[in-house]
């Protein structure tokens, strides 16, 4: 069967305090849930109805174990999660500060089992085939990940291309010692993709400006052809060769703002997988985003259609 979205990267286990507004000493209890910003994005998918997989790799512990049935159980295919043998599942802490203010604590030392993903394990018949392949800039910053990452890229590219390829730039400074390198290698993977995501800041470390209009200017200069710039309060930019677009943001109190990106990027996913043109795209995955961040969870948040109700229709 056709997978519609094939994402890759990061997978781990999210845990969550159950007291807001208070720091990770002073937490007494926290909700377990599945993490990864590329896996929640399959389950978002997943939610809308679409056919998901995660390319990644867990632990041998039971922390993987929970990883694979948690996939399972939101529908996302899990065949092309592989195990470390020595490396544990990633861990993810955080702090509950609404509205804007959400630190993370990564477990990822001395690597993480999905940056040991290695070229010669990718299964390249589903990456070819995929209607769309997602990948991020985490998946960058660190061999052998990287070069299985732009690999999957060529190969994808080079099967289609026409493919939609949605590059995450997805930064994360604790992951890269050297900030260049990170754009450097952000610009060599927009330069397979088709669509470009990512905050004010990050595409500031992709294309050296935080300015929304500039930087699509200058990702669209890359060769994607649909720049997605998200400006927090101020809603997202959407440019093309063709147009721009400026999405306002749907009002939310926020609970827990990390699952919104990944909830927009289930339903950008969705909407690229239907043909809508990417103002209506975005639309969608505003509303999915901002159902999210009125939640605790992330995976566990991911709405359905039917949860998204006249923002669906209206999108």
């Amino acid at each position: 069967m056709t997978l519609d979205l094939l994402t890759m990267g990061r997978i781990g286990v999210d845990l969550y305090p159950q007291q807001s507004g208070v720091g990770l000493e002073d937490v007494t209890s926290f909700a377990k849930s599945l993490g990864g910003s590329p896996t929640n994005v399959a389950v978002a998918a997943a939610r809308l109805g679409n056919r998901s997989a995660v390319l990644t790799k867990v632990g041998d512990d039971a922390f993987g174990r929970y990883a694979r049935r948690a996939l399972e159980g939101f529908g996302v295919d899990a065949r092309f999660v592989g195990t470390d043998p020595a490396l544990r599942t990633p861990l993810a802490f955080c702090e509950i500060r609404p509205p804007d203010h959400f630190p993370l604590l990564f477990y990822r030392e001395p690597s993480a089992p999905d940056l040991q993903l290695d070229e010669g394990e990718l299964p390249l018949d589903a990456i070819r085939g995929a209607r769309i392949l997602w990948t991020t800039g985490t998946g960058l910053s660190a061999e052998p990940s990287r070069a299985a990452t732009l690999a999957a890229l060529r190969a994808r590219r080079a099967a289609d291309p026409d493919a939609l390829i949605v590059h995450d730039l997805d930064h994360r400074p604790m992951f890269w010692s050297d900030p260049r390198e990170a754009g450097e290698q952000a610009r060599a993977a927009l330069s397979y993709a088709s669509v470009a995501v990512g905050n004010r800041e990050e595409v500031e470390v992709a294309v050296g400006t935080s300015d929304p209009e500039a930087a699509a200017d200058a990702l669209l200069g890359l060769g994607v052809r649909i720049a997605v710039v998200k400006r927090g309060p101020a809603g997202v930019l959407v440019a093309t060769r063709d147009g721009r677009w400026d999405i306002p943001p749907v009002p939310v109190q926020v609970v827990n703002g990390l699952g919104a990106g990944d909830a927009f990027g289930g339903a950008l996913c969705h909407g690229l997988l239907a043909g809508w043109p990417p103002e209506r795209c975005v639309a969608l995955a505003n509303a999915a985003g901002s159902f999210v961040a009125g939640r605790l969870a992330c995976a566990d948040a991911m709405p359905t259609l039917a949860d998204l109700g006249d923002a669906a229709v209206a999108a």
